[in-house]
């Protein structure tokens, strides 16, 4: 099995971080980007002009387009890389079926107004089958990867030769890939992580200290294996790096949007001013919401999701909700 000819399907840092791996080692992609005058800058200075500008690119090695039908004819896997709150936008601009590529996800959140993981949005809407589709999960900063630091991947297929042809594409000396078949439940986690990232961020801008933080951390992760046994039960191992290595360095890096914005909330500022600040997309905000929904069918125990979404979306104080969150940890 071989991934064919690969296009990169969106322009942030994560879509950034990923094209350069990917160009190294394929040594051509195809690259689809919303704005011309961005590919019009991308050509002429050889990085992406609004992210990880220390990532040099030789744009001779890629084929870029605004005409995301172009992209979907022309390459036979397609890295779809973009915040999940704008994937519907681009994909109503789509003729073209899916369901004959394989299509890749790494996009760490929810279609907002349908309520669904990526894999089951391609699925439902597009016909794409689950066998014909991958997730990318962490933990990783794209911020990183661009540095070219040790990095550690999962590619979740349930497809064991696509995820290993897509793994081989991904590996190279700063970033080392393993396999897994829990597409939904890496889906799910990574989800769940930026909200649990927003609580750590808040903590933080609260001025709580390391010590409140691990307790949080810990139980988010119960909260978090609560819901994926109920949502998508499936023999899984928390403790790997996917699911607990993803929670803890979006909680705790400084790299993270979702403890920015969570920070930013904590130390007083609205949602919208900290979104307005952050200039950026902090996927935790709409996954809360998303998840906060999901949840109302599955009944799961999930008192840290319920704080957040309190803060966020109902105008709770942080500091009495936090409180309030404090007392059911243990």
């Amino acid at each position: 099995m071989e991934t064919g000819k690969i296009a990169i399907m969106g322009s942030g840092s994560w879509a950034t971080a990923i094209a350069k791996v990917v160009v190294e080692h394929t040594g051509h992609i195809g690259w689809y980007m919303r704005r011309d005058d961005r590919i019009a800058d991308f050509k002429r200075l050889g990085h992406n002009p609004a992210y990880l500008q220390c990532a040099e690119f030789d744009v001779d090695s890629i084929d870029f387009t605004s005409d995301i039908n172009a992209a979907a004819e022309a390459y036979d896997t397609l890295i779809f890389v973009m915040p999940s709150p704008y994937l519907k936008d681009h994909l109503k601009k789509l003729t073209r079926r899916l369901d004959d590529k394989f299509v890749v996800t790494a996009i760490k959140g929810i279609v907002p107004g349908d309520d669904l993981v990526c894999s089951e949005y391609f699925h439902q809407v597009y016909g794409v089958p689950y066998d014909c589709q991958a997730v990318i999960g962490g933990p990783s900063h794209a911020e990183e990867v661009a540095l070219r630091r040790l990095s550690y991947l999962t590619i979740g297929c349930t497809d064991e030769l696509k995820a290993k042809a897509l793994s081989e594409v991904l590996s190279c000396d700063y970033i080392r890939t393993k396999t897994s078949p829990d597409v939904l439940g890496i889906e799910y986690a990574a989800v769940l992580k930026n909200v649990y990232a927003i609580a750590t961020g808040i903590c933080n801008g609260l001025k709580y200290g390391d010590n409140f933080l691990a307790v949080l951390l810990s139980n988010a992760m119960q909260e978090m294996g609560r819901f994926l046994a109920k949502a998508y039960p499936l023999k899984r191992d928390l403790a790997d790096s996917v699911y607990l290595g993803d929670l803890l360095v979006t909680g705790y890096s400084a790299f993270s949007r979702n403890r920015t914005f969570g920070t930013m909330i904590g130390k007083g500022y609205s949602v919208k001013n900290a979104q307005l600040e952050m200039r950026m997309i902090a996927e935790g905000y709409f996954g809360t919401k998303c998840m906060k929904e999901i949840n109302r069918h599955l009944g799961v125990d999930m008192p840290m999701l319920d704080t957040v979404f309190a803060i966020l979306y109902e105008g709770a104080f942080p500091k009495t909700a936090i409180a309030r969150l404090a007392q059911k940890l243990g």
